[in-house]
């Protein structure tokens, strides 16, 4: 039968957002007059309520169950708002249950949506019989059900919002419309509601702004010290200064839009400028936070580091250059505990200290040495009575090192002692072969300078003035001096000969060149042994030798002719080519080796300035195993020279110049105070300037 229900003004219920937000959802009223009943839900309210007492609300619900039970429906007993409950109202609920023919008790709370749908399942059950027997769970033990189900739920909503939502500017609006299909979504909601997925989607925002915003402000920190060593890397000029000031100057700097950028409004992290990303620049706002502020005085800390250091390598360096037991050669384990103290060790690790002392040793060795050979220099009487090529003996070696011992240059080298020596020799070998590779100052020898700057200065001549050159009927002919003693000039010109045609013609790289040859055995200062005649202009000389006594007659006859060509003012002559060739005679039995003739004959040569061709390098032999194709070299050497002497006569200024009566000779010693290029300067950048002749590199 229809039961008749009065609900003044009561609202009807759709879903647990309705739950406060009555106003925000339709607003149905529960409706008035007969309905037909099933079941009651008896509710009893176990919390406890403001001026409400406890037992009068007992008697209220006891009376109403009087009424209820006339119905003869099934009647459950639901206790209320159990998360606040007061443990005596729960004990008499149940005992009120009990006295009434054992009623069902469900405690719940709405608020937790706890055990909600298990006071309705149990009514149900009562009404339909054939519905299984629906157990009942208390209270706590239902909340921690629940509260594990939550959280389930939670993590696999919260899972599902971080893999949709990457970016801190989306709206709930377009991401919820994206989870509608997500079970995850769909559980969650269900169980907690939207606005609580909505709280937790702005958490998750709120969380993907601030990571953004704390990366941004790293890489600003990161960037801030950079900027403070370009902009204000003087510890003068900000020692003084608070961080208001350094602000203020920091504005003042050229570079300062460089790195920094003041934005209209501040905090830089409440503005849009944490999204723009193509600005890398500090916002100058930042300067006002604690981080900068440190990171500020760090760098402040950082300058001060570097002036107590460098102040403590001024001072070790002072230590050495003044202490007298840091002498050259020491090692560091000797000189340490002379020149370091406790506040060394403060500042820098041993390893610089070392490396400092590494340096200043090698500059006072540098020195020492360099004293050391002006010594040498000073004694050269010491050396006078060596013989050519002979090492000295223990015992001169010994009077040497008696004579110098008492200098201080000598004793400064002390624990040096092998270098010393190795000094010694190396004197020696440079007074008997003074060359570039054998000079104290090798590889910086002044020859070699000056062979450089001249080099890399000469311009070659132009196209039109070698096609002119190649068109000159004097190319045709070369004329060749032979010098050499005892037969040897005879000799050689009778092989070459050989490889002339009939009408003593030569082939150089294609063309004919008609060949004269002017053997010379003899006093040169004689005219029939005369290197020039009216009818015989040499382009070039071979200097033979095949024994110490015939390079002694090619160097003195090369002295004589020089010194007569100079008194008749032949300048051509003096910067003839020469070209210094040792025959190696086979069957010698002069006792002099192969060895000492090369040795002798490079010294001549690089003496006389002239090209050395020995057999080994040249492939030059006696006889009949005369090599073609270097004599060709040394002829096609000649005609370069040749060709090089048309191009200077060709040029009315230079042949003035030829027969000027002024000759300059400079003489640069090698660790001279000024420099070779300012000493040659204004006669290379004269337009009459040319390499000379004379098989020279370092001549003009």
């Amino acid at each position: 039968a229809a039961t008749k229900l009065a609900s003044a003004e009561k609202l009807m219920y759709f879903c647990t957002d309705q739950l406060g937000l009555e106003q925000d959802f339709e607003q149905k009223q529960m409706p008035d007059g007969k309905l037909l009943v099933d079941g009651f839900l008896l509710c009893i309210d176990v919390s406890r309520g403001m001026n409400r007492n406890f037992d009068d609300q007992l008697k209220f619900v006891s009376n109403l169950y009087n009424q209820l039970a006339k119905t003869k429906k099934p009647i459950v007993v639901v206790l209320t708002k159990c998360d606040e409950g007061v443990e005596r109202y729960i004990r008499d609920a149940h005992t009120f249950a009990l006295s009434k023919k054992n009623l069902q008790v469900v405690e719940t709370s709405a608020r937790s949506n706890v055990n909600i749908d298990l006071a309705f399942s149990t009514l149900v059950q009562l009404i339909d019989k054939s519905r299984g027997k629906t157990k009942i769970i208390p209270y706590f033990e239902a909340l921690k059900q629940q509260s594990q189900q939550i959280a389930a739920a939670k993590d696999k909503y919260e899972w599902l919002v971080s893999r949709i939502v990457k970016n801190h500017n989306e709206t709930w609006l377009n991401v919820n419309r994206k989870m509608q299909s997500s079970p995850e979504y769909q559980d969650y909601v269900y169980l907690e509601g939207t606005q609580k997925a909505k709280k937790l989607f702005l958490q998750h925002v709120h969380r993907l702004k601030q990571e953004h915003i704390e990366r941004r402000r790293k890489m600003y920190l990161a960037v801030l010290p950079q900027a403070f060593e370009a902009l204000i890397p003087d510890l003068e000029e900000i020692d003084h200064l608070s961080c208001v000031k350094v602000q203020k100057l920091l504005e003042t700097k050229a570079d300062f839009l460089k790195w920094f950028v003041v934005l209209e409004e501040t905090p830089w992290d409440a503005t849009s400028h944490i999204d723009n990303m193509e600005n890398e620049r500090i916002p100058f706002d930042l300067m006002e936070t604690q981080p900068a502020e440190q990171l500020y005085e760090a760098h402040l800390e950082k300058l001060r580091n570097e002036r107590k250091r460098a102040e403590m390598r001024r001072a070790f360096k002072e230590n050495l250059e003044t202490s007298p037991f840091i002498t050259p050669g020491k090692p560091w384990e000797e000189a340490r505990s002379f020149i370091m103290n406790e506040d060394f060790y403060m500042w820098l690790e041993e390893s610089i200290y070392m490396d400092i002392y590494s340096k200043h040793q090698k500059q006072i060795i540098e020195k020492a040495k360099e004293e050391f050979q002006e010594l040498l220099l000073e004694y050269s009487e010491l050396f006078y009575e060596l013989e050519l090529d002979a090492k000295p003996s223990k015992e001169k070696m010994g009077v040497i090192q008696d004579v110098l011992g008492e200098e201080q240059r000598f004793k400064a080298l002390q624990k040096l002692q092998a270098e010393r020596d190795a000094l010694i020799l190396k004197h020696i070998h440079f007074v008997y072969h003074p060359t570039k590779e054998t000079c104290p100052s090798c590889p910086v020898c002044v020859d070699s300078k000056i062979e450089h700057l001249i080099s890399s200065r000469f311009i070659r001549p132009s196209e039109r003035n070698q096609k002119n050159l190649l068109s000159d009927p004097n190319i045709d002919r070369i004329n060749l001096v032979i010098l050499g003693k005892d037969g040897l000039a005879r000799e050689l010109a009778n092989e070459i000969r050989a490889l002339c045609t009939n009408d003593d013609k030569y082939v150089i790289e294609g063309k004919m060149y008609e060949l004269s040859l002017r053997p010379i055995e003899g006093n040169v200062r004689l005219p029939v042994n005369s290197f020039q005649t009216p009818t015989f202009q040499p382009h070039g000389c071979l200097c033979l030798y095949n024994s110490k006594e015939s390079l002694s007659y090619v160097v003195e006859s090369i002295e004589k002719s020089r010194e007569s060509t100079i008194s008749r003012r032949e300048n051509n002559l003096v910067h003839l080519p020469l070209t210094l060739i040792l025959i190696n005679k086979r069957g010698d039995t002069s006792g002099e080796t192969l060895h000492s003739l090369i040795q002798q004959g490079q010294q001549i040569a690089s003496k006389l300035q002239c090209v050395f061709l020995d057999p080994g390098s040249a492939g030059i032999g006696y006889g009949r195993n005369i090599n073609e194709k270097q004599i060709s070299q040394v002829l096609k050497g000649l005609l370069d020279s040749k060709r090089n002497l048309n191009l200077v006569s060709s040029t009315s200024c230079i042949k003035d110049l030829a027969e000027v009566d002024l000759r300059i000779v400079m003489c640069l010693m090698c660790g001279d105070p000024f420099n070779a290029d300012d000493i040659l300067l204004p006669i290379l950048q004269s337009q009459t300037y040319r390499p000379s002749q004379c098989g020279s590199s370092s001549s003009v």
